[in-house]
């Protein structure tokens, strides 16, 4: 049974790739959302005077 060693999972292989095509995809709609909005410096809060009450 030396086949036995040459055998591949092809659900695992096809959930591999299923996996790497939607990583692809995530990092592209992120790239897109941050060349869209990109994000600034935090800005700081101005610091208010406390209200009277």
């Amino acid at each position: 049974m030396s086949q036995d060693d040459k055998l591949t999972d092809l659900n695992a292989e096809r959930a591999k790739r299923v996996h790497d095509l939607n990583e692809k995809r995530l990092n592209e709609v992120r790239q897109a959302f941050e060349h869209a909005m990109p994000l600034g410096k935090a800005k700081k809060k101005p610091k208010n005077k406390p209200k009277k009450r």
